[in-house]
């Protein structure tokens, strides 16, 4: 049996004869609260938000209807049931109030037993949707998570090939959100970036070099600069990672969670003029994700240290990325960029994985 001890309700009435029948009907069964005008009744809901309110229609002041219609436009008040109580029994004045939002109308003289009944029923109700919204926020956030750990297992697939590059991912998809937020008010971007787009690819980022596992060791791990067909042979990751995520997302069909990492893994290296790889996309051509993800991409190779080399500068790495600005990179990109480097750099610092990185990166 559902216990309904706990409801709350906000009895809206200026005639203190109703609002005492009232009180004397459910008192005993529900938390009660009272205000004797609209006025009143919307402090009160600054405060507590009840669980059914019963509104009187004719009031001075702010009436009924005001109040209601005020209720349903605010987000925090919205889906407070609301029942009407009314002397009137015209029809017009109940789809009046009906086309406003509310759910039900109780009329005057009141009959206890039809009270309390039309309340229990509409608390069950409330209840029921209630139940059934935390439900479905709580499989959502569990698909959200369950998502969120597929990709940063599957990144972490390519990190234990490459084993320097373990703060690469983290570093990286904090740089892509980074510029991200910064440009969703741009006029390029804003029809785009919306704040679930930008969520979407901070979570790609992690994928962007899944392709690396298909290069093999002798060129991925070596130690110096790599030969013109050991580099056409490495450059295949791009290639590699699209066609993996794009086996995954066939199944999981269009605009899966998936369809950000595949954009990233097959695009992060391509150059704005168009000398890029693997496809030699150029300009608009290039996704947005793949255009954020190549600025975040390089600045984090050049401040890391590998086998190869030792990690730059911060400010070299600043200043190749503005050299880059309308060749290699989206000029806007390169331009926010700029604006947010020493984020980036806080950024670098927080998941370095040398000292030597954190040394340069102070420079």
């Amino acid at each position: 049996m559902t216990d309904y001890s706990q409801c709350s309700i906000l009895v809206v009435d200026d005639t203190e004869e109703n609002v005492d029948i009232l009180v004397d009907t459910l008192s005993d069964l529900y938390d009660i609260s009272v205000a004797t005008d609209g006025e009143s009744a919307m402090e009160l809901l600054q405060d507590f938000t009840p669980d059914l309110i019963l509104l009187d229609i004719m009031m001075p002041g702010m009436d009924g209807y005001e109040m209601c219609q005020r209720l349903k436009i605010e987000t925090r008040t919205a889906k407070i049931p609301i029942i009407f109580l009314t002397a009137l029994s015209e029809a017009q004045s109940e789809e009046k109030g009906l086309r406003l939002g509310a759910i039900d109308y109780i009329t005057k003289p009141f009959n206890p037993f039809l009270v309390k009944a039309r309340v229990k029923n509409h608390l069950e109700l409330k209840m029921h949707r209630d139940n059934l919204e935390m439900l479905v926020q709580q499989r959502t956030s569990e698909l959200e998570l369950t998502q969120e750990i597929t990709i940063e297992s599957m990144g972490t697939l390519a990190e234990y090939r490459d084993p320097e590059t373990g703060g690469h991912i983290q570093r990286t998809k904090h740089y892509v959100r980074l510029l991200a937020e910064k440009l969703r008010h741009h006029p390029r971007f804003s029809h785009f970036l919306t704040g679930e787009v930008i969520d979407s690819i901070y979570k790609s980022a992690p994928l962007h070099d899944i392709g690396k596992v298909g290069v093999p060791d002798h060129i991925l791990l070596k130690p110096g600069r790599l030969t013109e067909a050991e580099f056409e042979e490495m450059k295949k990751h791009t290639i590699y990672g699209r066609d993996a995520i794009a086996k995954a997302e066939q199944k999981l069909g269009n605009r899966s969670f998936l369809h950000f990492a595949l954009e990233i893994a097959e695009s992060h290296q391509e150059k704005w003029d168009g000398t890029g790889y693997p496809n030699g996309w150029a300009g608009e051509r290039i996704p947005v994700s793949g255009r954020l993800m190549a600025v975040a991409d390089v600045y984090d190779a050049l401040i890391s240290k590998r086998v190869y080399k030792a990690p730059f500068a911060h400010s070299k790495a600043v200043a190749i990325i503005k050299e880059g600005r309308g060749s290699h990179f989206d000029p806007d990109i390169v331009d926010v960029f700029l604006e947010v480097a020493e984020e980036f750099r806080r950024i670098a610092l927080k998941h370095a994985d040398f000292e030597e990185e954190r040394m340069a990166l102070r420079e």
